[in-house]
């Protein structure tokens, strides 16, 4: 087989061991591993001395990297839709980071077992005493949450199986019907993806304060997972663009389209961040400006000046370069700071119900986001390497690669 990407389909499929991750990734996934292991020992022993406390971190780090998983999930169905030329090269890592989902699923647990901890719904002598509350008693029910969790990760989980097997078919048999099963589960797929993120976010990061809630805030977050993901696709690429057998593959002019989906994601976050703002800041109900007062006031407003500046407007300036977005070097960095300050994003949405009028940050807040972020980097690069870092068997890659050379 050519190793060149020019190389014709046939050869792709009679060869695909040739496009297998390089073995240094593997060495990446072990220091994740390691990372996670000690981080899990700390979150033990932060759930012996620390419970409360526990939870909350522990919401925090696991929603960011769920986020991941599930825009992954959902980047690949725009995909298998629009058949666009930058898709090709991350599709192999946008489904192995989708099928982290089942163990993110078992990562749940502890937060079924802290809802008394984190939500004051689920505490009956505070939904009899506020009025507010017990008006949304019949969502906001320990029972009712639980089982729309489950339901959310029987939707995801649906969808990553029938897309990845259908894609791993697709190695051996190029058959056209394949692209187009795909096709047809995407297009539903991603309306249900999109009510599912929109409840969950509602579930398990706005009903933190259960007197307050906001119509645009899922969708908020489904723009904040389309930014981790695409900064985590870049990053990857970086490494895999720089090793064989990709670096032939992936070209400045994939680093630059996905720059400009970084950069387009980037607005509509900042545009579902603002509008919800502007909505309330107009209405000034005092029923919904208490969110906004307890992360505007008491320190928390350095915070949110933070993620202004380096979430949304520097971000925002580097990315209208043209030359930024077609230099991985470049645009690495401008990835990784996403990365980070999405994080702080999630801070800044769950910390200041339980810690009003003052910044703090506990060691189980650090803690958390490493120790399950290293097991799920681990698990990606596993999934990673069980199949050919292009999709071989797909009857438009010989096309695209053409093309794009």
């Amino acid at each position: 087989m050519s190793e060149h990407p020019h190389a014709s389909a046939v050869e792709l499929r009679r060869e695909p061991k040739a496009w297998e991750a390089p073995s240094s990734l593997g060495r990446i996934g072990n220091l994740g591993l390691v990372v996670g292991i000690a981080g899990s020992a700390l979150l033990v022993l932060g759930f012996f001395v620390a419970r409360e406390q526990f939870f909350r971190s522990y919401l925090v780090g696991y929603t960011y990297w769920l986020g991941l998983a599930l825009g992954s999930l959902a980047l690949a169905m725009v995909h298998h839709l629009t058949t666009g030329g930058w898709g090709y090269p991350a599709r192999r890592i946008l489904e192995a980071a989708s099928r982290t989902l089942p163990a993110l699923l078992v990562l749940f647990v502890p937060l079924a077992f802290g809802i008394h901890s984190l939500y004051e719904w689920s505490h009956a002598d505070v939904v009899a005493e506020n009025e507010v509350i017990a008006h949304k008693a019949a969502y906001l029910n320990p029972t009712a949450w639980l089982i729309r969790a489950a339901v959310y990760f029987a939707i995801w989980l649906t969808l990553a199986f029938f897309l990845n097997r259908w894609s791993a078919r697709q190695d051996r048999d190029p058959s056209p019907s394949l692209v187009k099963k795909m096709r047809v589960l995407a297009a539903p797929g991603l309306v249900l993806y999109t009510f599912t993120i929109t409840f969950a976010a509602m579930d398990w990061i706005m009903s933190l304060d259960a007197k307050w809630y906001s119509t645009i805030y899922g969708v908020w977050f489904l723009g904040g997972h389309g930014v981790v993901t695409l900064s985590f696709l870049i990053v990857i690429a970086s490494y895999l663009a720089r090793r064989e057998p990709m670096a032939e593959v992936i070209r400045p002019v994939h680093f630059h389209d996905w720059g400009k989906l970084l950069l387009a994601f980037t607005l509509l976050w900042t545009y579902f961040a603002v509008s919800q703002l502007l909505i309330i800041w107009s209405g000034n109900i005092p029923e919904e400006v208490a969110w906004y007062q307890y992360r505007l006031t008491g320190g928390w407003q350095v915070v949110a000046l933070a993620i202004a500046l380096l979430h949304f407007a520097l971000p925002f300036l580097l990315l209208l370069s043209r030359d930024l977005k077609r230099d991985a070097k470049l645009l690495v960095p401008v990835a990784v700071l996403m990365m980070v300050m999405h994080w702080v994003d999630y801070y800044w949405n769950v910390v200041p119900v339980f810690s009003p009028g003052h910044v703090t940050i506990h060691w189980l807040d650090v803690v958390a986001p490493f120790a399950i972020g290293g097991i799920w980097l681990w698990l990606f690069v596993r999934e990673l390497a069980k199949r050919p870092l292009l999709p071989v068997g797909d009857p438009y890659l010989e096309e695209v690669l053409a093309d794009e050379h």
